[in-house]
């Protein structure tokens, strides 16, 4: 008689029961545990407020509660999502598209320990000997010290003299950063103007203002006589002076030279990171030059001059991370001593997990801030491929953004084995290449926004294929091959282009026409569109990088839709636009009209609560009676591209300029949108889909686009398609760099880069229309385009 199943075993499928985060409409469902789940629908059904703002959510949200008070203090704040039940959940492990972080010190290979690793095995292995893993750290600066140290003996007090040193690998002239900063000086200051006349040209430095009068102040040099007439003695003050105690009004200040002062306010933060009239200005005044003596190693000479076989660690870290994949092998042949073999397999099997998941084209130097949304995705994958924890719920959001369809089925690979090792994979996705793997689809929809948010299908693959959801529909459907193509008007000429592994290549991008740029993740696409177009050409840029701005600002005040809305309520009611604006004379004196009320607790986490006053609307209550066709500023702040849309074409409420913003961001498939929420909740491809709205008014020059299908349904793609055929038809010349074979199946030219990725690509492959690609098919674009225009 065989023993009753244990009751732990009953646990095999997550329960969700009543969700209702954002436009969720009380979805219920069961998903099966260790097993490959996706998620599918159109942009803005729910899928994210599903997968990551509950179930993933309230998983880490749990787990935190574990921990401290005290580390719960350090910890971002998450709210309860609006769930009535979630039953079995595992920890789960977000893997979404954000970007890293554009530090300036952070490398591929600080961001995955592959540097730990390297530093470790030149401190064993490498000659002449220079010290410890840090001695080859670029983060790490050599530092001597020497002083007194106190020691207590018995009832007598002793100072004994200490030094104290550390070797570091940072380059002392660049700091680590691989570049020197070199000041046009012209453009900081007007040398026939006096301080007290206000010489500055630097954003900040206005006349009168504080930095302005410590240096006026400082006593080092007259501030009634233009800059030109000082010393060489006042000049080398005024620009270059270190630190000084110095009084000014009764006060104690600290002097510091113009040119250090800059440097740490301004030169010292990354350029994207900068508002943009700072951004201007360095872009003006400053030039970044290759370290003359690190020569943009970012090391000093001891690290430079210390190898391994006559390779530096300078040099390892330049490698293609397929070639230093190569090295480390043929180092693991020659040394098998206890203190190294572990090292070296270790480091071995990360840079496999690199090639695995198709990013062996990059380099372990590469800065993390120039890593696409899709290549981030990808690194941060490598930590979780060799994990021993099983049980994990892995939540990952379109995995294959950037992806050429060739790398998809890898990908494909590394999330089944995921799978197989007893995981739970949550994937958000619009390829029909991942959603055929799925062990369990569910299907979101029907719409976006308030349209959306219920559950359409759960099931098999099979099932999905035949139901008659918009998803099951699309799955299946192909777009053809153009009849006939448009004919070009003239052409962009790139001669030796060399940027990062482009090889010399020489290229005409014909104009008026669309144009897509393919080849496999790097290729050499972005480096031949963003680095090799010629300067001073009108390029327009629509890309998924973050936009700037704080939480107060929204697709309304990004778009100027508010600007003209704000005017017709101030006319309809006889009053100055400023109380229309939460962040001006509108704002609701409690929260200052940011909605909600934060409150510190100390070392516990930082609570938000909606503000009591204006009940989260963000404006005075006086400001609500105003009113425009029936509705108030907040109503209407309220509403989705679609509703505000009829709001502002309506007769009662007619605001013919909002209306023509609106339009163009419905026209770009974000009618869903809520024009008031925070642009922070946008996801990468519904930011460029806005950046692309604002510049729709536009004609004529060059429009370049990345991957704009990134987050787009397979019912919206052929949208998308209409749109680049409307932009191209108003006179610009659209360049498009995709992977979607509906893309480039609709382009007019076709430019395809490769053969391979890093130093096997770089090179011009094939040029000409889609018909001709798919006849040629000896490119692996070609076999994947002929394959889906089924040829």
């Amino acid at each position: 008689m065989s023993a009753p199943p244990h009751p732990a075993d009953a646990h095999d499928v997550l329960r969700v029961r009543g969700a209702r985060e954002n436009n969720l409409q009380d979805v219920s469902l069961d998903l099966p545990k260790r097993r490959l789940t996706v998620f599918t629908g159109v942009s803005g059904s729910g899928k994210s407020s599903l997968v990551f703002s509950t179930i993933a959510a309230e998983s880490q949200r749990m787990i935190n509660e574990t921990y401290s008070s005290f580390l719960q203090g350090f910890m971002a704040s998450l709210a309860r999502p609006d769930v009535d039940e979630l039953r079995g959940l595992t920890t789960a492990i977000i893997v979404d598209q954000e970007r890293m972080g554009a530090n300036v010190r952070s490398t591929v290979g600080t961001v995955t320990d592959a540097s730990a690793y390297l530093r470790t095995l030149f401190a064993q292995l490498a000659e002449p000997h220079v010290g410890g893993p840090g001695a080859y750290s670029f983060n790490v600066p050599s530092v001597t010290a020497s002083g007194a140290m106190t020691v207590q003996k018995g009832a007598r007090t002793i100072a004994e003299k200490a030094t104290y040193s550390r070797v570091g690998g940072m380059c002392p002239r660049c700091e680590g950063m691989g570049t020197i900063s070199d000041v046009d000086l012209t453009e900081l200051y007007d040398e026939d103007k006096s301080l007290d006349e206000g010489p500055f040209t630097i954003p900040n430095y206005a006349p009168g203002g504080w930095y302005v009068k410590i240096f006026a102040a400082s006593g080092f040099y007259p501030s009634d006589k233009p800059i030109r007439t000082f010393t060489k003695r006042q000049l080398h003050d005024f620009l270059y002076k270190e630190p000084t105690k110095i009084s000014i009004d009764g006060m104690n200040m600290t002097y510091e030279g113009l040119i250090p002062k800059i440097q740490k306010s301004m030169l010292n933060k990354d350029r994207e990171s900068m508002q943009p009239h700072v951004r201007a200005f360095v872009d003006r005044a400053v030039k970044f030059i290759t370290c003359p003596d690190c020569e943009g190693t970012r090391l000093a000479e001891h690290a430079r001059t210390s190898r391994i076989d006559g390779v530096s660690i300078a040099d390892a870290a330049a490698l293609q991370i397929t070639d230093l994949a190569t090295w480390v092998e043929q180092l693991r042949a020659r040394h098998s001593a206890p203190t190294v073999a572990p090292l070296l397999a270790n480091l071995s099997a990360l840079l496999e997990s690199f090639v695995r998941i198709g990013l062996g084209y990059l380099s372990l130097d590469r800065p993390s801030g120039t890593l696409s949304g899709g290549e981030s995705q990808r690194t941060r994958m490598i930590r979780h491929l060799g994990s021993a924890l099983t049980d994990v719920t892995y939540v990952f959001d379109e995995p294959t953004i950037g992806l050429h369809p060739h790398d998809i089925a890898t990908m494909n690979q590394l999330l089944l084995a995921l799978r197989d090792k007893g995981n739970t994979v949550l994937v958000v996705e619009h390829k029909p290449e991942t959603i055929a793997i799925a062990d369990h689809v569910v299907d979101l929809g029907p719409g976006a926004g308030s349209h959306g948010g219920q559950l359409q299908y759960q099931g098999d693959v099979a099932g999905l294929r035949a139901s008659d959801t918009l998803t099951g529909r699309h799955l299946d459907r192909r777009t053809e091959l153009k009849a006939r193509v448009r004919e070009r008007t003239g052409a962009i000429a790139i001669r030796g282009a060399d940027h990062h592994n482009l090889q010399q290549v020489d290229v005409d991008i014909p104009t008026g026409v669309l144009t897509v740029i393919t080849g496999v993740a790097g290729s050499g696409k972005s480096s031949l569109v963003h680095g090799a177009l010629p300067r001073g050409m009108d390029v327009t840029v629509v890309d998924q990088t973050g936009i700037r701005g704080s939480r107060r600002s929204n697709p309304a005040t990004y778009t100027g839709v508010l600007e003209p809305i704000r005017k017709a309520f101030a006319k309809a009611n006889g009053v100055k636009p400023a109380l229309f604006s939460n962040n001006s004379d509108g704002a609701c004196p409690v929260c200052k009209g940011a909605g909600v009320i934060f409150t510190e607790l100390g070392f516990m986490e930082t609570v938000s609560t909606p503000c009591e006053e204006c009940e989260g609307r963000r404006f005075q209550a006086g400001v609500l009676e105003y009113r425009l066709g029936g509705a108030n500023i907040a109503d209407v702040l309220e509403m989705s591209v679609e509703q505000a849309l009829a709001f502002v074409s309506s007769p009662a409420s007619k605001v013919p300029a909002a209306a023509t913003l609106l339009r163009h961001l419905d026209e770009v498939g974000l009618g869903y949108l809520t024009i008031g929420q925070p642009l922070t909740t946008l996801s990468g491809g519904e930011r460029q889909r806005l950046k692309l709205a604002t510049h729709m008014g536009g004609t004529g020059g060059v429009f370049v686009l990345d991957e704009p299908t990134t987050g787009l349904h397979l019912a919206d793609v052929g949208n998308l398609l209409a749109l680049l055929d409307r932009l191209v038809d108003a006179g610009r010349s659209v360049l498009v760099i995709e992977h979607h074979q509906a893309v480039m199946a609709h382009a007019d030219w076709i430019i395809d880069l490769g053969p391979g990725a890093g130093a096997d690509g770089g090179r011009i492959v094939f040029e000409g229309t889609p018909a001709e690609l798919v006849a040629d098919g000896s490119t692996l674009t070609g076999k994947h385009l002929r394959e889906y225009v089924g040829r």
